[in-house]
C-alpha cells in the first residue's frame, strides 16, 4: 500500500484539508524499522526499536486534529519517539517553535538526525515526566504515551488558551487551560505504550 492509500483512508475519516496535507508531506517509512516499511502507510502502529512503536496515523491524525495547531505556535511533544509526529507538527507550523523530548538516547539521537532539515524543530535528549519547563510556557502539548493519570506539571506549562492532548487509561484527554481553569473532554478507546515516568535514561 502506497502513501496516496493512506491520505485516501484519512480524508474519509473526514480530517481536514490541513492535516492531510501534512501527512503528505510527511514519509512515515523515515521513521520506521527499515524490515517495516513495507507496511508503512497502513493504518496500523509500527516498531521503531527500543520496545517503541509509532501509533497508527488514524490516532495520531486524532490527537492532532483536537490539538488544533495554529502556526507560530510554541509546541511540545513529550515522548517523540522516531520523530514521526514531529515531522507532522513543523509540517502544520512551519513558522512555529517545536521541541520534541525523549528519555531513549538512540531515538532521540536518531530522530535529531531525520528532522535536521527542520529548522523549526529540536529534539531533547532527557527524561519527559516533568515536561520542558525551561521552554514553557507552550501553546501546545502532546503526549505519545499512556499515563496513569492526567499530568498536572504539564497542564502549568501551557500558556493561558492552552491545550494539553494526553493519552490517560486508554482514553485520549484533551485539555484546555482558560484563566487558571482547566476544561476537560475524554474520548475513550484508544490504546498507547505505556508512559514510563521515572528519572532514569536508556540509551
Amino acid at each position: 500500500m502506497g502513501k496516496e492509500y493512506l491520505i485516501n483512508l484519512l480524508k474519509e475519516k473526514g480530517f481536514s484539508e490541513e492535516i492531510l496535507k501534512a501527512f503528505k508531506k510527511s514519509d512515515r517509512k523515515k521513521f520506521i524499522l527499515k524490515e517495516f516499511r513495507n507496511n508503512a502507510y497502513l493504518d496500523i502502529p509500527i516498531l521503531i526499536g527500543y520496545g517503541q512503536t509509532t501509533s497508527q496515523p488514524y490516532v495520531i491524525a486524532f490527537m492532532l486534529d483536537i490539538l488544533d495547531v495554529k502556526d507560530k505556535q510554541k509546541i511540545l511533544e513529550v515522548g517523540s519517539g522516531g520523530g514521526y509526529v514531529l515531522d507532522l507538527l513543523s509540517n502544520i507550523a512551519p513558522k512555529g517553535k517545536i521541541f520534541g523530548i525523549e528519555r531513549i538516547k538512540a531515538l532521540a539521537d536518531s530522530s535529531a538526525k531525520l528532522l535536521a532539515n527542520k529548522k523549526n524543530v529540536k529534539v531533547i535528549y532527557e527524561d519527559g515526566s516533568e515536561g520542558l519547563e525551561s521552554e514553557s510556557p507552550f501553546d501546545r502539548i502532546i503526549v505519545s504515551a499512556e499515563c496513569k493519570s492526567i499530568p498536572k506539571n504539564l497542564i502549568h506549562q501551557l500558556k493561558t488558551k492552552g491545550i494539553l492532548v494526553v493519552p490517560v487509561k486508554n482514553s485520549i484527554i484533551l485539555i484546555k487551560r482558560d484563566n487558571g481553569i482547566s476544561k476537560i473532554k475524554e474520548y475513550p478507546g484508544f490504546i498507547f505504550v505505556p508512559f514510563i515516568e521515572d528519572k532514569s535514561k536508556r540509551r
